[in-house]
């Protein structure tokens, strides 16, 4: 195998979306615990502090017209699309870290 070895995550933060206890069962029973916004609850649980980086990500990578609308049939060449426009980036915040 290659790589560092797997680690399973401790926590698995979600939408209300996922709020299911089928869902909150399997992950106990794996021994991760699961943050999930309840539904019906208002707002405020400081999921959105975390889910932000996520979204954030999300609006990097569709800056790139060919992962916000798959074009590729093929797998391996989004996979290569997707770790280009990562390493893109990357590069772009390194360079504006350094001018700063």
């Amino acid at each position: 195998m290659r790589g560092r070895p797997r680690r399973k995550p401790r926590r698995l933060y979600a939408d209300r979306g996922y709020d299911f206890d089928k869902y909150r069962r399997l992950l106990w029973k794996r021994g991760i615990k699961p943050m999930i916004a309840r539904r019906g609850v208002a707002h405020g649980s400081g999921l959105g502090k975390v889910r932000w980086v996520v979204e954030r990500a999300f609006a990097w990578l569709h800056q790139f017209k060919r992962l916000r609308i798959r074009y590729e049939r093929r797998t391996d060449i989004h996979q290569g699309l997707l770790e280009l426009a990562c390493s893109l980036i990357c590069l772009r915040r390194l360079v504006s870290a350094t001018y700063a």
